[in-house]
This record gives C-alpha cells, structure tokens and sequence, in this order.
C-alpha cells in the first residue's frame, strides 16, 4: 500500500546474516580476547531496519519472527539504540524518530544478527542524515559494538583477522547458494571458548579466487571451525544438525558459523540449496528455523 502524502517519509537497510565459512582460533591477547581467521561471506537472509523520522525522542520497535523473544533487551543497552547514539553523539541535536527492526534472523545465533543490526543501524542513521561520516569513523564506532561489527559494518565477502579489527580482501568467491539452519537453542559463546582444549590454529593460506563452488569447497574442507566441537559437546543438537545438511542432496560442505548453534551447507547453485532447503523442512520433524538462498 502506497504511503499517503502526509505519511513521514521511511527509511530502510538489510542487515544480511553473517557467515563464517571458516573460522580459526589462532591465539589469545593478554587481556582475554581471542584471535580469530576467518573468511566470512553473507547470505540473502536478513533482518529489515526501517527510520520513520518524527519529532518524539529516539525509539525501537520490535517485529517479525523474533521480534518478542529480542523484546525483553529492547532498552538502551540494545545495539541497534547504542549504534544510533554512538553516530550521533556530537551532533548539535539529539537523535529522534523511530527504528524498526523487523528480526527474521534467531537470537544469538552465530549468523551476526546483533552485530547485522548495528551496522545495519550505522548505515543508514548515516545515509538518512546525510552525515558523510568517513569509513575510519565509521568502523571506529563499529568496533565499539562489538567484534561482529565491524565486518557486518562492509557486508561484503571478506578476510576477518584479529578481533574483527582487521578486515582484508576475500578472494574471489563463485557463485553459489546455501542452506541455513538453525535448531533453536541457545549455546553461550563464552561457555565455547571455555570449553575449547585443542591447540591454537595458523592463519588459512588461500588462493586468490575459485573458479566454483566446487574448488572452494574442497579448500574449505582442509579448514575448519574450531569452535565447532566444543559447540557440539555443549549443544549435541548442533551435530544432529550438521548431518542432517550434510545429508541433502548437492551439499559440497555442512558447518557451524561462528560460535552456533546456526549450521549450513554450501551448494553449486542458489536454485540447488532452496530445493534442498524445501526437502528438509518436508522431512525434519523438529521445531527447526531453516534458509535457504544465495550467498551474496
């Protein structure tokens, strides 16, 4: 339905779910922070942020899917208000209006979804008031947010080293689909890295392109999540997961991205991974959130 003429004009952004393709452990800096190699793509799931601009102060709404179950952090410690006023903070006038994030995606999840948020958020308080902030500034404050952010801040395949400070170029990916699946149950991200005893992982050696899917996933193979099997041993639904993506038909590599519980199967073609995707919602008899789609 077309706005009306005295309807305020809104605004919106797609905060893409972050995928980690790999996703090394290599080391641990003296204050606790762990760091990480990773190659991370983003797929065409996302959640929707819309402004509507108006003179009340800055609020957040919450719809979609997840929407209630993100509700009970809807206060200014919520990362999409944070990421607004960070922007916005040495303006001449407070930010107002009114955000809305439509939240597709599940609740810490391992896909970036706060971290997608925020960003999402950057981007477009950015676009919308025409503030020309340079990209340095910009992942300056990403960074702020979280060790997510920064990389969900590009939203384009990209090398993720460090933290998630360091943020070279990926190499040339093909094109290709996946299958997200996500089996509803929270894992804690501290608890993983606690639970972790294996040795630190190098940095990946990659080339600088595949000419498909194929190629890539045969590299791919050869790295792993580390964080993968503590994740398991914490969550064995994860594992239940894991094979049953690898199970479908055309699935060159089944993973957990970050630190889960959200798995997903690379395929040669976004038409091939959506007809996998149809085939397991047919066939699994849980209460599974399932994607499936092409990778950006």
């Amino acid at each position: 339905m077309p706005q009306q003429p005295d309807e305020p004009v809104s605004h919106t952004e797609a905060a893409h779910a972050k995928i980690n393709l790999y996703l090394h452990v290599t080391g641990k800096r003296p204050d606790g922070y762990h760091l990480l190699d990773s190659l991370v793509v983003f797929a065409g799931a996302a959640d929707q942020l819309t402004y509507v601009p108006s003179a009340t102060p800055l609020s957040l709404e919450l719809t979609g899917p997840f929407g209630r179950k993100l509700a009970a952090e809807a206060t200014d410690d919520n990362l999409v208000i944070r990421a607004a006023r960070l922007l916005t903070e040495s303006g001449d006038t407070p930010l107002t209006g009114r955000l809305v994030l439509e939240k597709n995606l599940p609740v810490a999840s391992g896909i970036g979804g706060g971290s997608a948020d925020a960003a999402a958020t950057l981007r477009l308080v950015d676009r919308v008031l025409a503030l020309g902030t340079p990209e340095q500034r910009l992942l300056s404050i990403a960074e702020q947010l979280g060790a997510d952010v920064p990389v969900c801040l590009v939203q384009k395949p990209i090398l993720m080293r460090g933290i998630g400070e360091q943020l070279d170029p990926a190499p040339t990916l093909p094109a290709c689909g996946i299958v997200l699946v996500n089996c509803g149950e929270a894992v804690s991200t501290p608890a993983i890295f606690k639970a972790r005893n294996a040795a630190f992982s190098g940095d990946a050696i990659l080339p600088t392109g595949w000419p498909s899917a194929t190629a890539m996933t045969d590299d791919l193979q050869r790295l792993s999540n580390d964080l993968e099997p503590p994740a398991c041993a914490l969550c064995p639904s994860i594992s239940i997961v894991l094979d049953a993506i690898g199970a479908l038909p055309g699935c060159l590599l089944s993973r957990m991205s970050g630190s889960g519980a959200t798995c997903f199967g690379l395929f040669d073609t976004a038409e091939s991974a959506e007809a996998a995707g149809s085939l397991l919602r047919q066939e699994q008899q849980n209460d599974w959130w399932i994607w499936a789609g092409p990778v950006l």
